[in-house]
């Protein structure tokens, strides 16, 4: 089973790392394959709203902006579970998360439908008031929702609740690639 823990802060040594540390500890208890990507350390363009808006992404599925944009997005095909961690900025996911988001959404919804189906995880990680943890995170189901993609949960993590949400990552990380082996009985 390999599972992408896909997270986006500047801060390696913060809040959303910590977050993004415990989810992938409780990963690590059930033996999956984890590929950790970090966005801050890629280069990824935003959408250039090519060809009037809809360009190569909905003719061939693909972005013709040469960056790391293509092979991040094989390995999310590649995988059998996604997992979305990013700091909040503005009631919403970092700047580097929701470039990388446009353009799979164009490339997902317009042509491939590659990661239909995939049951992602999602967590949210405010520093400030915790107050745009809640929105972040339903801006980012509304992405995956229109690729096809499903929350299986949805985690926000703030300032003030971190001393027990942390811990609960860890066992959130390990009953997660357990239910990706399983099966899931969610309906929706």
């Amino acid at each position: 089973m390999k599972i992408a823990v896909i997270w986006s802060s500047p801060n390696t040594d913060g809040l959303t790392a910590a977050a993004k540390n415990k989810f992938m500890a409780g990963l690590q208890y059930t033996g999956a394959e984890i590929d950790e990507i970090h966005l801050n350390k890629l280069q990824i363009e935003h959408c250039k709203a090519c060809g009037n808006g809809w360009g190569s992404c909905a003719q061939k599925g693909q972005c013709w902006i040469k960056d790391d944009f293509e092979v991040t997005y094989q390995k999310l095909v590649d995988v059998d579970g996604i997992v979305l961690i990013s700091a909040v900025y503005w009631h919403d996911i970092t700047e580097c998360m929701k470039a990388f988001l446009d353009r799979l959404r164009r490339c997902e919804t317009a042509h491939n439908h590659f990661l239909s189906g995939k049951r992602c995880f999602l967590v949210a990680c405010a520093g400030g008031t915790g107050l745009g943890a809640i929105e972040c995170l339903h801006n980012m189901e509304e992405t995956l929702r229109h690729m096809g993609m499903r929350a299986y949960d949805r985690i926000p993590v703030i300032r003030y609740n971190k001393e027990y949400i942390l811990p609960a990552l860890e066992t959130a990380g390990e009953v997660y690639a357990k239910r990706i082996v399983s099966g899931f009985d969610m309906q929706y």
